[in-house]
């Protein structure tokens, strides 16, 4: 199905300011921590990522922009780079939550 309508971003969706909560900098220092440091590709990009969630009510889209930022961070790659994501979501059990992520280029 395709409609004809301009996306909207994340910025013209919110007016002011956003300012990062304390949970959110101790997940991006986390994250940034837990990620290899490994060469990245040439842009373009495409993403792999399954995250591994313990309650079946969570939004699949909810940690894509979080896990963005924080891999444009770590490996310098610039969000406009990224052409194709896959995006997929597994029920595990409490304790056992995970962030699975691979880089191609293409």
């Amino acid at each position: 199905m395709r409609i004809f309508i301009k996306p909207l971003s994340v910025n013209q969706a919110w007016q002011g300011k956003r300012f990062k909560t304390d949970k959110y900098l101790r997940y991006e220092k986390e994250i940034l921590s837990l990620l290899p440091n490994v060469p990245t590709e040439k842009p373009p990009f495409k993403f792999e990522i399954i995250f591994g969630f313990s309650n079946s009510l969570s939004d699949i889209d909810n940690p894509l922009k979080p896990l963005l930022d924080c891999i444009q961070k770590k490996y310098k790659i610039n969000d406009r780079d990224i052409y194709e994501l896959n995006v997929k979501k597994e029920i595990v059990k409490k304790g056992f939550e995970f962030i699975d992520l691979k880089i191609y280029s293409i």
